[in-house]
């Protein structure tokens, strides 16, 4: 039987990468589709990719015409996208320019804050906004059963914010008994080549990711401490300073720094909330489930990206 042709929008990055690596290693035929075909892809070196079934392609999420004519010269049949900042009319020209070119199923890298009715998000949540438009207009060109949306948690590379403060010995930390999951992209990329390659595993269109397990913000900073050799003084911040790290630190816009200022704060004695937003307890472990692997602990990410911290 012959292997299923994907196509991977955005493989230069960390989640896009991991989604193509999977996908190939379920017998997938992988298609990379960037801006620049010359660029490096973390995980895959030249060898390994010449060894395997990848081939590159000059596409442009902002561009439809390069998305079509990516899907129709290849034959990919199945297509990993993202939010691709910069396109018009939440991607819809995009989208069907991949429903034109011959794509029968996408898998969109989503966002954990899109809950509820997608269409009564109001614009000022502006993540999960964003990210609920394209959904919609995913349903309309592909319908409910040809797309499906994986909508990850709180990543684990969030916690670079405290890089400045755990390098001087003294940390601040805004809402910090808020508690986050942790996700990392490599887990996510394994769902999402999975299903990219496979095609659906069940009747869920939406898959919520998160790390195994969920974290104050606080015991984040000492796990970061530990794995780093490191015993920082932790203070609180207050909302103004926390302003500045997500502006000055994660080179974040201020409309989203504010943003994330507002639901970083929020918590709930009677239920779990992440950034302000509700989870489920056996979304947990829907890693594992879709993925075949368990999901990837913060300690065990903070070992393994302690450079991020020292660089």
């Amino acid at each position: 039987m012959a292997s299923r042709k994907v196509i991977v929008f955005g493989p230069t990055g960390a989640v896009g990468s991991a989604t193509a690596r999977t996908a190939a290693e379920l017998e997938a035929t992988v298609v990379l589709a960037m801006r620049d075909p010359s660029k490096p892809i973390h995980g895959l070196d030249a060898e390994a990719e010449k060894q395997g079934k990848f081939e590159r392609v000059q596409a442009d999420l902002t561009k439809p015409d390069t998305v079509r004519d990516a899907v129709t010269t290849t034959g990919a049949k199945h297509a990993f996208i993202y939010l691709a900042h910069g396109a018009p009319d939440h991607m819809k020209a995009t989208i069907e320019a991949l429903k034109a070119g011959g794509i029968e199923l996408v898998v969109f890298l989503s966002s954990f804050t899109c809950q509820g009715d997608l269409a009564a998000i109001p614009p000022n949540d502006i993540i999960p906004y964003m990210h609920a438009q394209v959904e919609i207009v995913l349903q309309e060109v592909f319908g409910a059963d040809q797309f499906v949306a994986v909508r990850p948690g709180s990543f684990a590379s969030n916690t670079v914010l405290y890089k400045v403060g755990l390098a001087k010995g003294e940390v601040k930390v805004f809402g910090p008994d808020a508690v986050v999951d942790n996700i990392v992209p490599e887990d996510i990329g394994r769902v999402c080549g999975t299903v990219l390659a496979k095609g659906p595993q069940d009747e869920r269109r939406a898959i919520y990711l998160y790390g195994p397990e969920l974290l104050s913000q606080m015991e984040c900073v000492k796990i970061l401490a530990k794995a780093l050799g490191k015993s920082p003084k932790l203070e609180i911040a207050d909302e103004q300073e926390a302003l500045k790290m997500f502006v000055e630190e994660r080179g974040m816009p201020p409309f989203l720094a504010k943003y994330m200022v507002e639901q970083s704060g929020k918590t709930a004695a009677d239920e779990s909330l992440v950034l302000g937003y509700p989870i489920k307890e056996e979304d947990l472990r829907n890693v594992e489930k879709y993925s075949g692997r368990k999901a990837t602990t913060f300690e065990e990410w903070a070992e393994q990206n302690k450079q991020l911290f020292l660089s």
